[in-house]
């Protein structure tokens, strides 16, 4: 008997509300126009800090060291032992090194919000990452990360909030910026990964299409074919 393809993201699950916000009315205009036809995303202009969600998205580098950027201002409010964590579950789970393309999402130690997740968008910190496309890979796992935190414990991520990934100090176009975050939003949308050597390689198999569109176009990355079981 051939059974129903399984997907993960077929099963029934709690609709994700997200934020997109930034200080960068730049990133903001920018996002309206990227995101324009999808439903369920808020955006507006502001700190991530006032966002009451479950969880935050901070860019971050591969060693998680939060000195710049929105990772520093992330910091500063919740204290220097969010970075402790952060680097913890990325010595844990990737050998102390974060690949582009991969997430960790760790207990933020407040009520508001309850998780951190970190993504690299840089290996290093403050990396001029303009010319490459990062973002997507950043946003992708973060979105993945989600699906995994929920998988593990089913309705702790309900909401979350991003801001514009790489548009500060990566120094990413903020329309650049904006539809490669929609590419990598619309993949959660889509799929969920059994981990993020998939992700990345499904995202890289694909990179020729995503590097060739015009700043102005949208590329959404066809997901792995689903599986099929006999029995």
């Amino acid at each position: 008997m051939t059974m129903a393809p399984v997907d993960l993201v077929d099963r029934v699950q709690s609709p994700l509300k997200v934020v997109l916000t930034d200080v960068n009315a730049t990133v903001v205009e920018a996002w309206r126009a990227a995101f324009a036809d999808t439903p369920g995303i808020e955006i507006r202009r502001g700190s991530i800090l006032d966002e009451q969600v479950d969880a935050w998205v901070s860019p971050t580098n591969s060693r998680g060291r939060m000195d710049g950027g929105v990772d520093a201002v992330v910091k500063r409010h919740l204290g220097a032992g969010i970075q402790l964590r952060v680097q913890r579950a990325i010595r844990d789970r990737f050998a102390g090194r974060l690949p582009v393309g991969s997430a960790v999402c760790v207990p933020s130690g407040a009520t508001n919000p309850t998780f951190l997740i970190s993504a690299p968008t840089m290996e290093e910190s403050s990396q001029n990452v303009s010319e490459t496309l990062n973002v997507a890979l950043a946003c992708a796992a973060a979105f993945q990360a989600v699906h995994q935190q929920n998988r593990k414990t089913p309705g702790s991520i309900t909401s979350v909030a991003l801001v514009g990934m790489g548009a500060r100090t990566g120094r990413v176009p903020a329309r650049v910026c904006a539809n490669l975050m929609w590419t990598g939003y619309t993949l959660f949308q889509d799929h969920c990964f059994e981990d993020y050597d998939d992700l990345r390689a499904t995202i890289t198999a694909q990179l020729d299409d995503l590097e060739r569109a015009p700043a102005e176009q949208r590329v959404r990355i066809a997901p792995p074919a689903r599986r099929t079981s006999r029995r």
